[in-house]
């Protein structure tokens, strides 16, 4: 995912605090940041970072130093960007675990337990299955990851009894987590086998089948996808060997969507009237197992159903986003719906940006994951922004600048609180990188941020910052591209049942009625687009107001083409209008951790 840049040597440079030079395509540094030597002749600019590959090495034989910025980015907590970090810094520290020195022996009462289920206690040694000492109850699984490093410890009663134990199973706090099973696969095999528990995969493993792993935390916790992702899509295939239960298999949708390989699932004549691995090597034995995942099928792609098996769905109770202006919310039914590219629009400067940042807040704070691509504003402009909108008036300090102008300021205390309100739930695109096809880079980024993190509300500000013009050949390749870009937006919009918000500018001039028609760019854009929506300022408001209008609204036909009347407070940078609450709490004062929980019922008065 990485790709090095000049720019990020210096930044390191920057960001340690280090004297550098640039000589002969390195970058210099006056004192090496690993050994720190004493500033003498011999040891001055013995560390440097070669400016074409990213390489490092400290000359010094008593340090030796070398690697990447990779590397110096997980050594001295330097930041390459959210998506990188994400994956090779993890800005999330999580509790370093010892691993053993030898492997694990397993307890009598392990593989006692775990033969009267089936397994063998071959694969109970090789799994390294115990108890704990003082609880011959409580088995343990360690989770080693693919070097053999214990990373996740999880713990399951023998004899859970549902009248009296709160739990039946649990894990080791604030570990990182991975799929169990990950030191025990053979990586050169083209086939991972991923069950819902533990034993379900030791099961698959007794009955011979190579590379059988199991999610840490059930069947709805998938966050353990970022740390396995890159791992998982070495292997050609995944057979998802989930639990079947109500006519559907665990783990598929989600699976699915999020990985790049092929895969395939269990067919559901195979269960044989059983719910997972585990019952079927207990009722039918290994042979079935097997069978199960020999005659695995993949998932039809761009296939065909017929229209009786499409999915009964009441469109008025489809999900949607708050946006947290009431009058839209209510016009829209709920919110702006999923699956669709919602358009926003507005001549240059007039706020639209602000609007759609305040919709990406309001998508945070109902706890969705989300993306955001902004072409004309940098990264830490971006973020100052949308730390207004969050922190709220009451929590902004406003003061005098030597012009005697009011300035505000939100608190580096109340910004790190922010930070950790939205930690792992909003990534940005890094506006720094630079592509020779900006175009095809964003939409490969943004569908790896669908599939690895599970974002399903997207922001990019705005089409034409989005797009490589300049390559065009002329109006007609111009006009051409943006329509092509906007409907691969609309299809992963449906594939991933996700909402992409699209800031376009208005034309300066227009010569026509249709609100749609005065989107600058191709006609098909507003055609392509699910919801379209103007913000745009208007002669008889105020300056501090706006005219709020739905031109298109495909999903239910209702629009609002005189506008709802809106108002702009400069302070916190919110956009409120009648029956809103400007001083609306996000809750990131209250928890570091988390998402605040809200009634969604609460906020639609039409229901």
């Amino acid at each position: 995912m990485y790709e090095f840049k000049p720019d990020d040597a210096f930044g390191f440079a920057r960001h340690v605090n280090a004297q550098a030079h640039e000589r002969n395509g390195e970058l210099f540094f006056r004192l090496c940041p690993y050994c720190h030597p004493k500033p003498t002749r011999d040891n001055l600019n013995s560390f440097s970072i070669n400016l074409r590959t990213g390489q490092f090495k400290c000359q010094r034989a008593s340090c030796g130093a070398k690697g990447n910025l990779l590397t110096l980015a997980k050594d001295f907590d330097f930041s390459l960007g959210g998506e990188v970090d994400e994956y090779y810094r993890q800005m999330r520290q999580f509790r370093k675990l010892k691993t053993p020195d030898k492997p694990i022996e397993p307890k009598p009462e392990a593989i006692r337990y775990l033969s009267g289920r089936g397994i063998s206690e071959d694969i109970i040694r090789r799994y390294q299955i115990t108890v704990q000492t003082e609880h011959p109850n409580i088995l343990v699984f360690p989770f080693l990851d693919p070097d053999g490093q214990m990373q996740f410890v999880k713990y399951r009663k023998t004899d859970f009894d549902r009248q009296k134990d709160n739990n039946k199973e649990w894990c080791q706090a604030n570990c990182r987590p991975i799929l169990f099973g990950m030191a025990q696969c053979n990586e050169n095999f083209d086939r991972l086998i991923i069950t819902e528990g533990q034993i379900d995969s030791l099961s698959v493993a007794t009955a011979g089948m190579q590379n059988a792993v199991s999610v840490p935390t059930g069947a709805k916790g998938f966050t353990w996808v970022p740390y396995c992702w890159d791992w998982m899509n070495r292997f050609q295939e995944v057979v998802v060997f989930g639990d079947y239960e109500k006519g559907r298999i665990t783990l598929l949708d989600e699976l699915s969507q999020r990985l790049k390989c092929t895969v395939k699932h269990v067919r559901e004549e195979d269960y044989k009237g059983c719910k997972d691995a585990n019952e079927i090597l207990q009722k039918h034995g290994p042979g079935q197992v097997r069978e199960c995942v020999e005659r695995a099928v993949a998932i039809p792609i761009g296939g065909v159903v017929d229209l009786a098996d499409v999915e009964d769905i009441d469109i008025f109770k489809i999900p949607k986003l708050h946006t947290g202006i009431r009058q839209l919310d209510q016009l829209l039914y709920g919110g702006i719906p999923f699956g669709g590219v919602a358009l926003i629009s507005g001549k240059p400067g007039e706020g639209k940006s602000t609007l759609a940042s305040q919709i990406l807040v309001n998508a945070i704070h109902q706890g969705h994951k989300c993306f955001a691509y902004s072409g004309e504003l940098p990264n830490y402009l971006f973020r100052a922004w949308i730390d207004f909108q969050i922190a709220g008036g009451s929590h902004i300090t406003e003061y005098q600048n030597m012009w005697g102008d009011r300035n505000y300021t939100v608190s580096n205390t109340n910004r790190q609180l922010i930070a950790d309100w939205y930690r792992g739930k909003c990534f940005l695109y890094d506006n720094r990188k630079v592509d020779g096809d900006e175009k095809e880079s964003l939409l490969k980024i943004t569908e790896n941020v669908m599939m690895q993190h599970g974002a399903d509300v997207i922001l990019l500000d705005n089409l034409m910052t989005a797009l490589d013009l300049d390559s065009g050949t002329g109006a007609f390749d111009k006009y051409d591209r943006q329509s092509i870009f906007v409907k691969k937006l609309a299809r992963l919009a449906l594939k991933h049942n996700a909402l992409i918000l699209l800031v376009a500018h208005k034309r300066k001039n227009n010569f026509t009625s249709n609100e749609n028609d005065e989107i600058s760019g191709s006609g098909d854009i507003s055609n392509i687009a699910t919801i379209t929506i103007a913000y745009e300022k208007d002669k008889e408001l105020r300056p501090d107001q706006r005219r709020l209008k739905v031109s298109k609204n495909r999903l239910f036909g209702k629009t609002e083409t005189e506008g709802y009347i809106v108002d702009y407070d400069e302070k916190s940078k919110r956009i409120y209008g009648r029956g809103d609450d400007l001083m609306v709490d996000y809750g990131w004062d209250k928890t570091s951790n988390g998402f605040v929980q809200i009634d969604m019922d609460a906020d639609c008065p039409f229901q």
